[in-house]
């Protein structure tokens, strides 16, 4: 049926929920909700029980695209690959990004910005994640990948437990703070930048669930300040022209881009920086603890990987990228990507108002039985077949990193750094976790195991 006859015939957005409930079309009245999912449950600032995500994943069952109800607007939810396409490649001048839910935390940085200055900003810092740009920083990963080497060896060798989701977390920070600066994380600088993660915690699940920015930015004032203090010394170093042992960084860019670009104040350089840091660190650092969780539970996926090549083969680094790749098709960092309909729209052969909220997650169609077999399996050797037997060679299928003109601008160098990492790592050390309850999930800003991550570091022959 062509789409002017479906949208003759499915004027509004409508689909029929579970027990016969219908779902309104946007603008409707507001969508009963079973007890468990009433609005308070998913008006909240974080959320680790899951009940946002379990609300979207009924709405998914009904349709790839359909109508929920999260707060005072009306909501459509984007899991069809075409019409995923739709919003975030093919229409992204109709479904725009409107005030950031990190935006306490980032500013006015290339995350949070839209328009021009967007354009401007991101303009500026796209050649340096080229593949070209990667290599400029390739020493800067493996030095950060040594180091998180050398503490599992020294874990090892006394049998002293370690913390994996703090290793993930602290290798990824060191890695983009040395290519920010040229300088190796210290500790100070590392307890200091412990306030990003505090007040991404605080930050809320959904824009839906968006609490008082100035309640909340009251509330982290004191790690907002933490933070400042660090930006504010690597800038006024950068300024002076003080490289770090291993030459000047990204920041220095960002300085020297003040001379011929006014509105790189000292203000949009510190949202630029906190921004890097936190989109840098945060989601390579959630993943990496995944695939570790993961790996716990199917060792003989780290025997295929390591058994595909000689170490430093481009087959060995292919299985090492394609257990990276399974793990955000399980677990994708941003499991949420929230888009607003600036203007009227036909999505999927149905109407979507101006002011409607979309949120396309890649969540749920990473996990759609329909395009994924066996969806709830890791299965890293969907990512090794042949190019047209894989799901995510459709185009909207699989988007961890997002897709079209705001698919994020790190998604190579985050690859590249998760398998430096793993080349150093998964030959030589094995972890043992002590608490199976690491593997249940948190669905706030992100979605991150849940709790600490307690394990002891087993040396293996390696190979």
């Amino acid at each position: 049926m062509s789409a002017p006859a479906r949208i003759e015939q499915e004027s509004t957005l409508a689909t029929t929920a579970p027990h016969g409930v219908p779902h309104p079309s946007p603008g409707s009245d507001a969508l009963p909700l079973p007890p468990e999912l009433a609005p308070e449950a998913v008006q909240r600032w974080r959320s680790s029980s899951g009940a946002v995500v379990d609300l979207l994943a009924r709405a998914r069952e009904l349709s790839g695209v359909s109508a929920v109800r999260l707060g005072p607007r009306p909501t459509v939810l984007v899991t069809d690959p075409e019409a995923v396409r739709h919003v975030l490649a093919l229409r992204s001048d109709r479904y725009v990004k409107r005030s950031h839910r990190a935006r306490v935390l980032v500013g006015d940085g290339v995350l949070s910005a839209t328009g021009e200055a967007w354009k401007r900003q991101r303009r500026l810092l796209q050649a340096q994640f080229t593949g070209a740009g990667i290599r400029r920083y390739e020493q800067r990963i493996a030095g950060a990948a040594r180091r998180a080497a050398d503490h599992w060896a020294e874990c090892a060798r006394t049998g002293t437990p370690t913390d994996v989701g703090e290793d993930m977390r602290f290798f990824a920070l060191d890695t983009i703070w040395r290519s920010l600066t040229g300088h190796p994380l210290d500790e100070a600088t590392n307890r200091e930048l412990a306030a990003v993660e505090a007040v991404g915690a605080t930050l809320p699940s959904t824009p839906s669930a968006s609490a008082d920015m100035a309640e909340l930015r009251a509330a982290v004032a004191a790690d907002l300040a933490r933070i400042d203090a660090v930006a504010e010394g690597a800038i006024a170093a950068a300024r002076r022209g003080e490289a770090g042992p291993e030459g000047p960084g990204l920041l220095r860019v960002l300085v020297d881009a003040a001379e011929t670009h006014p509105e790189y104040t000292d203000r949009l350089i510190r949202d630029e920086l906190v921004t890097l840091l936190a989109a840098g660190h945060e989601t390579t650092a959630t993943t990496l603890s995944w695939l570790y969780l993961l790996l716990d539970r199917h060792p003989e996926a780290r025997r295929r990987a390591l058994d595909s090549g000689p170490a430093g083969s481009p087959e060995r680094e292919r299985a090492i990228r394609a257990l990276a790749s399974e793990t955000m098709r399980l677990y994708p960092a941003a499991w949420l990507i929230p888009r607003h309909a600036t203007e009227d729209d036909v999505l999927a052969g149905y109407r979507v108002e101006a002011g409607t909220d979309v949120f396309v997650c890649p969540y749920l169609t990473h996990r759609d039985p329909a395009l994924w077999p066996e969806p709830e399996r890791f299965a890293p050797e969907r990512f090794t077949a042949a190019d047209e037997d894989r799901p995510s060679s459709r185009h909207g299928a699989y988007y961890p990193f997002g897709i079209g003109a705001r698919a994020c601008l790190g998604a190579q160098f985050a690859m590249r750094e998760m398998t430096v990492l793993l080349e150093h790592l998964l030959p030589a050390y094995v972890p043992s976790f002590q608490d199976a309850t690491t593997a249940s999930a948190a669905f706030g800003f992100t979605v991150r195991p849940e709790g600490p991550m307690p394990a002891t570091i087993a040396a293996t022959p390696g190979d």
